[in-house]
């Protein structure tokens, strides 16, 4: 099971009531070693968002909440190991992380880029991602990452072409917030705005050129393939956006924004969506910002609310698998919340691709 603190009833529980989709791992076969064909298109994930999506959780230790001691202690993810122990390799996805503070100009570029595997001391949501949607294609999978912490939804990751708005926070005050371009991030009305040496929607535009770039290269990212499809995005955000109250309030509408805007910039008009919950934020008692966002992310699934996107966007409630702490902490480390959540986002992406 993703986790042996949760049962199969609960999680169904969580299947009807709150959108989160449930694969027990136990039941996913090891990989075969066998590489995919690369005279088919390579089928592209692509993973954004902020320090959520990248490898935080601890390997290494016999102490709860490292990957060694879930697999070896917890005889959990079994997948994850080979038959001599050693961790698994998939020869048929790719494990691309690109990384770079600001726009396309900003510094860095590709950080890993390997077979899907551990290697290293810690672990991302790509790890379950990567094996769930592996087991569904015969076809070459490439799982793309694109994203830095410490990033907003609401200012560096605001998608193009979004308005300026007006928000009365609760201390009665009116802000202007930013919109594409601008060079400051919320302002009171009346005022003039300052500037700083950043812009609304920087980190966006970086993230998207980076991960085209490594597109433009498929040969070094896949080797041997010549054409790929992007066919989903998987996004896993939101911490920061909860430190602003005008951010949060706008999430919805930066949500559904960010969808088209990914769609259209890597030319996947059809592309999924998956959408993953702060892992600290419980339906039950949510309050504040962290319930705006909570509730926009589950309104972004909501067929009834965005008919267009029905069958194209699922949300993954997070908290039932989480296994403590808060995303602002990288939840203490722990390598079965990255386990637990890559599993249910790459189940509910390929629920999405069998229109289920």
């Amino acid at each position: 099971m993703y986790s042996n603190l949760i049962s199969r009833t609960s999680l169904a529980a969580i299947l009807v009531t709150c959108f989160t989709f449930y694969c027990p791992a136990e039941d996913l076969p090891r990989p075969d070693n066998k590489p995919a064909d690369t005279s088919k298109k390579v089928k592209v994930f692509i993973i954004m968002g902020q320090s959520n999506t990248l490898e935080m959780g601890k390997v290494k230790g016999d102490q709860e909440g490292s990957l060694e001691h879930a697999v070896n202690k917890e005889n959990l993810y079994p997948f994850m190991l080979k038959d001599d122990g050693t961790w698994s390799v998939r020869q048929d996805v790719r494990n691309v992380h690109t990384q770079g503070s600001g726009g396309p100009q900003g510094r860095g570029g590709v950080r890993r880029n390997d077979w899907l595997t551990v290697s290293g001391g810690k672990i991302g949501i790509e790890q379950g991602i990567g094996h769930q949607i592996g087991n569904f294609y015969d076809e070459p999978v490439l799982i793309l990452k694109s994203s830095i912490g410490n990033r907003s939804l609401g200012w560096d990751l605001l998608p193009p072409d979004s308005d300026r708005y007006e928000y009365t926070e609760s201390d009665g005050k009116t802000y202007v917030y930013a919109g594409s371009g601008d060079t400051f991030d919320r302002w009171e009305k009346g005022t003039e705005p300052g500037s700083v040496n950043w812009h609304a929607g920087l980190q966006y535009e970086g993230d998207v050129a980076r991960a085209k770039k490594v597109l433009e290269n498929l040969g070094d990212a896949y080797p041997g393939a010549t054409e790929y499809e992007v066919v989903g995005f998987l996004w896993w955000q939101g911490d920061k956006d909860r430190y602003k109250e005008g951010h949060a309030a706008m999430y919805e509408k930066n949500l559904n924004h960010l969808i088209s805007s990914l769609r259209k910039d890597f030319d996947a008009p059809h592309a999924k969506f998956v959408c993953a919950t702060l892992g600290q934020t419980s339906k039950a008692d949510a309050k504040g910002n962290e319930k705006m966002i909570l509730d926009a992310m589950f309104a972004i699934s909501d067929a009834a609310k965005y008919p267009d996107l029905k069958g194209d966007v699922a949300t993954v409630y997070t908290n039932p698998i989480s296994m403590g702490g808060a995303s602002n902490g990288h939840y203490g480390g722990n390598a079965k919340t990255y386990m637990n959540v890559g599993l249910a986002m790459g189940e509910a992406m390929v629920n999405l691709l069998k229109g289920e």
